[in-house]
């Protein structure tokens, strides 16, 4: 009978799913503990650019990602099988001979020194995830007393995902109840880009310049459309860093047209299970006012003193001005700032202040 410690994998990932920049750490826990090469979580139903992996897989998933990997991840036709069973490995899609002839072996994972993979069912909501271990051709395939064992392991490890993914859920509300206070119009979008929710606000724009069709945002022109699709998809493939894509112009009959910015959440971006992976500001230039201090915090992840520094900035004062008025020391005012560059990927305080300005619009 393997003796794993499962215990410390729960635990690690029970404090993942209270802090999410900790996932990456749990999936080393995981791999050493089930032997292997290493180990990340996969989606079953869509493709995600972000997931958690070993640091074992890192440069396994710069090329899965910049070589189109992704979209021709061969694994993926096990995802009934791993749903039915709770675990999977190739042989429940692929025959060895077909191994050998594959490009997604041979052209992908073999340069890597990958072979062999065991996919772990995780349940979180209506979300079904993978747990995926990786081991080289060396370590050979999972025995079938490890795969019994890895199913009796999918029971155990999904409380964490579903905690996580309902802190993501609470966390794209706070977001969005945020907003409402402030009157600006929002919609929360998952990883597919699709709505999830909109605020009264954002509710009251449609048919002006926007609208749902079958949980997608759509403009009044393609163009507009097509423009806003590129921005989310920019936002929700590419990047971490990429918290702020440029306005795109939503164009309204006989009116100026709507601002919409597709923004990503970075306190919430970081938690693999969250529904919620960013959100749409929309700005009707003829009703502006400048953006909140806990929009500010939102949308960039600023401190209090930041956003507070930050919307001072925006108005127009010095820095200077702005320290005094705080009641902070010079000094402390331009590490705040620097801090506020870093969030916001400006280097310049007139870039910062442009940056903000468009969430108000002209």
């Amino acid at each position: 009978m393997l003796r794993w410690d499962v215990g410390t994998i729960e635990q690690a990932f029970a404090e993942a799913a209270l802090e999410p920049a900790r996932w990456n750490a749990a999936m080393e826990v995981a791999y050493r503990i089930i032997g292997g090469s290493g180990a990340a979580i996969f989606p079953i139903e869509g493709r995600l650019p972000l997931v958690p992996h070993s640091e074992s897989m890192a440069e396994g998933f710069e090329i899965y990602l910049r070589d189109g990997w992704i979209h021709r991840d061969e694994r993926y036709r096990g995802a009934e099988a791993m749903i039915r069973k709770g675990v999977i490995t190739e042989f429940d899609f692929i025959s060895p001979d077909e191994m050998k002839r594959h490009p997604y072996y041979q052209e992908f994972l073999a340069p890597l020194g990958f072979k062999w993979f065991a996919g772990v069912l995780l349940a979180a909501g209506p979300d079904r995830w993978s747990l995926s271990f990786q081991r080289t051709e060396a370590e050979g395939p999972f025995s079938q007393e490890e795969q019994d064992q890895l199913a009796q392991l999918s029971k155990r490890l999904s409380a964490a995902p579903a905690l996580a993914r309902a802190l993501g859920f609470s966390a794209g509300s706070a977001a969005l109840e945020a907003f409402e206070f402030s009157g600006t119009a929002v919609a929360l979008l998952n990883r597919a880009g699709e709505v999830i929710r909109l605020n009264r606000q954002a509710e009251a724009l449609l048919g002006s310049g926007i609208c749902v069709e079958k949980k997608r945002l759509v403009a009044e022109t393609r163009d507009a459309t097509e423009a806003l699709d590129r921005a989310l998809h920019a936002l929700l493939w590419h990047s971490l860093s990429a918290r702020f894509m440029a306005p795109v112009l939503l164009p309204r009959p006989g009116r100026r047209p709507l601002i919409a910015h597709a923004v990503g959440l970075a306190s919430i971006a970081i938690n693999p299970f969250a529904e919620c992976r960013a959100l749409v500001v929309l700005n009707d230039p003829e009703s502006t006012k400048p953006p909140p201090e806990h929009q500010l915090s939102i949308i960039f992840g600023l401190s209090k003193s930041e956003a507070k520094l930050c919307a001072k900035l925006a108005r127009g004062e010095t820095l200077e001005t702005a320290a005094e008025a705080l009641g902070i020391a010079k000094s402390t005012a331009r590490n705040q700032l620097k801090a506020v560059f870093d969030k916001t990927d400006v280097h310049r305080q007139a870039e910062l202040v442009r940056l903000i300005a468009t969430l108000a619009g002209p």
